[in-house]
């Protein structure tokens, strides 16, 4: 059945380049990336793994953990890291769940339940729909998905945009406009009356309509 937002994360217990880890205790009190690739030694995917090795200290700041994963075994996981560093400079640091016998990947409906239960003999081409991004909350509910075909690398920086959004949302009765970015306007959301708005936002709010109300930021929680 397929994952949506709002569903519970599936648990789970995996091999990682860190070990083996249960996924709920891993992501403990954090928000968490759950990212799958189709394949080790890819092009595309050595690209996205490198940029997202430097981008991770972002994620950190904002209480986020990052964990790949691939129906690939982990020593491949291991050999590949050194070929990331080297094209893109980015040192992997993050764990990688090594799937080989596809069992995650299928718990999170990303291959068919009559896949196999083995990645030998995969290829790219066979494992192109484990190529999703999951944004998990400390709740272990599934705040966000994307999903990318293999010809398209994945924009993380969006992916990093949308994390400050849904804290940001989390946090205060506010949604984010088309494009927002972290620091710009956003909306009051329709559920808080004009009267409690006076309360929550005491500077006032521009009111393009009744129903679109434009305030500034609320301060993000790490910002104090």
């Amino acid at each position: 059945m397929a994952l949506r937002i709002n569903d519970k994360a599936p648990d789970f217990e995996a091999e990682t380049t860190q070990g083996k880890i249960k996924f709920h205790d891993w992501i403990g009190d954090s928000y968490a990336i759950l990212f799958s690739h189709p394949k080790d030694f890819t092009p595309v995917c050595t690209t996205e793994l490198g940029y997202l090795a430097k981008l991770e200290p972002e994620f950190k700041k904002r209480n986020v953990k990052v964990m790949g994963l691939s129906v690939d075994p982990v020593t491949d996981h291991e050999r590949w890291r050194g070929d990331i560093k080297e094209v893109t400079g980015g040192d992997v640091q993050y764990p990688m769940i090594g799937d080989h016998d596809l069992k995650v990947a299928k718990l999170y409906d990303m291959l068919p339940g009559d896949a196999g239960d083995t990645s030998s003999g995969r290829t790219a081409a066979t494992n192109a729909t484990v190529r999703t991004v999951f944004i998990i909350g400390p709740d272990k509910l599934i705040k966000a998905t994307l999903q990318y075909p293999m010809s398209s690398g994945r924009n993380f920086d969006e992916v990093l945009r949308l994390v400050d959004s849904i804290q940001l949302t989390a946090q205060h009765k506010v949604a984010t406009p088309v494009n927002w970015k972290n620091g710009e306007d956003v909306i009051i959301v329709p559920a808080v009356s004009d009267d409690e708005a006076r309360t929550r936002f005491p500077g006032g709010w521009k009111a393009l309509k009744p129903y679109l109300r434009i305030v500034p930021q609320p301060k993000a929680p790490r910002e104090g």
